[in-house]
């Protein structure tokens, strides 16, 4: 990358912070379902990873395993967690791709994957 590169990206603020807020836009509309238990689970999370529905199946419901049903609950929760950051990274990825980084600039360690 030319140091002209870098100079015309912090020259257009204006252009960084549209491709920041339309980021911002998406990870907000993003949804993902994630489940446990065989689909006995499931938990749908917003972008913003707060939780819009959680289903149990009512089979699975029995007072003397409420510990098991909470450990389902967490790993439903983990599941689409981990959906929603995984969209969310490929999202910015995408989003950063004809950014011009110079090398180095994250010390070796590129917040947003090989781009």
């Amino acid at each position: 990358m030319e140091l002209n590169d870098l100079f015309n990206l912090i020259k257009n603020p204006q252009a960084i912070q549209a491709r920041a807020e339309e980021l911002r836009r998406k990870t907000q509309a993003l949804r993902a379902t994630g489940q446990s238990g065989g689909g006995m689970v499931k938990i749908t999370l917003s972008g913003e990873m707060e939780m819009l529905e959680c289903w149990i199946s009512p089979e699975i419901v029995d007072p003397s395993e409420v510990g098991v049903l909470g450990d389902l609950v967490r790993a439903a929760h983990h599941d689409a967690a981990e959906k929603i950051q995984n969209e969310i990274r490929q999202q910015l990825t995408e989003s950063m791709r004809d950014i011009p980084l110079p090398p180095g600039m994250f010390g070796g360690n590129n917040p947003f994957g090989s781009l």
